[in-house]
């Protein structure tokens, strides 16, 4: 039997680190996908001409400098930008009630 929570209920509290978290899955799933193009895009568009016409960078073909190397250093610069600016230090223990309205004040300036 599966028990129902009553979100009617006056003393219920939707935790807010909930929708933060939400948001952060999302930002690093869209990071994480727009890496994947990124490589994807370099590595078979560019990496599937014949060979002789390959350009290279620093003995590396083009194509792989730019989907494997670059997309690295990119990505990676990127994933600290993102969770410095939009991840939030949040505890993640059960919250007093001090913490809890710190919590929804704090989501409604940033949110």
């Amino acid at each position: 039997m599966t028990e129902k929570i009553n979100t009617d209920d006056a003393n219920f509290v939707e935790d807010p680190r909930y929708k933060q978290c939400n948001r952060e899955a999302l930002l690093g799933l869209g990071l994480g996908i727009a890496n994947f193009i990124w490589w994807f895009a370099w590595g078979y568009g560019f990496g599937s001409q014949p060979v002789e016409g390959y350009t290279y960078i620093l003995g590396f073909p083009l194509w792989f400098f730019m989907s494997s190397i670059v997309g690295a250093i990119l990505f990676t610069v990127l994933a600290i930008i993102m969770v410095r600016k939009y991840f939030r230090d949040m505890p993640l223990g059960p919250l007093e009630e001090d913490e809890l309205k710190e919590l929804q004040e704090g989501g409604r300036e940033h949110g």
